[in-house]
């Protein structure tokens, strides 16, 4: 079973026993978290979409871990003016496993 769930306005496509690496999560490692904004499920024989989101459906997982991006270098400059700068991005995220999805 799969399901694209949307998680902190992106979407990912979930599948049981799944790692997925998401935007930052608020709680603790080991805590579980409920998304309730599936917008399609696709069974073996049926597929289910949302207008925009299917009805009594969530998606559950555990929160595995934090942690931080690799480093993205943003450099900008105008030719010929002597303007340039260079700043470094690090992005947080965290790790969820999807334990569970259900369809009511």
């Amino acid at each position: 079973m799969q399901a694209l769930v949307e998680i902190s306005g992106k979407q990912f496509i979930a599948e049981q026993g799944v790692t997925l690496k998401v935007p930052t999560q608020s709680g603790n490692t080991g805590d579980s978290l409920s998304y309730d904004k599936v917008l399609y499920i696709s069974n073996d024989n049926d597929k289910v979409f949302g207008k925009p989101y299917v009805k009594n459906a969530s998606v559950e997982a555990e929160l595995v871990s934090h942690g931080r991006d690799r480093k993205i270098i943003v450099f900008k400059f105008k030719r010929r003016k002597g303007y340039q700068k260079k700043q470094g991005h690090r992005q947080n995220f965290s790790t969820i496993k999807i334990n569970s999805i259900t369809q009511g």
